[in-house]
């Protein structure tokens, strides 16, 4: 597993968990704002990626990139509430 992704992992757990302190209120929202930070720290970071940005990178993690986009992420499924 590269350390990138491993990175990732934890800092989109941390970003939903979070979230899910400052917005959430059941054990419910806890799972689905840990997920849902997981699943968007790794999209930003595959979008910085592809689109090429090296704005603030952690190695090859494209830190700035994932970070918006798992709390843009995390705001639209609190909106959504899927």
């Amino acid at each position: 597993m590269p350390p990138y992704f491993l990175l990732s992992l934890i800092l989109g757990a941390m970003y939903g968990v979070m979230f899910h302190l400052w917005r959430g209120k059941t054990f419910q929202d806890l799972v689905l704002y840990f997920f849902a930070g997981i699943i968007g720290f790794l999209l930003g970071h595959g979008l910085g990626n592809l689109l090429g940005f090296d704005f603030f990178l952690i190695g090859s993690l494209h830190l700035a990139e994932a970070t918006i986009v798992s709390w843009a992420n995390l705001f639209v499924v609190q909106w959504l509430k899927i």
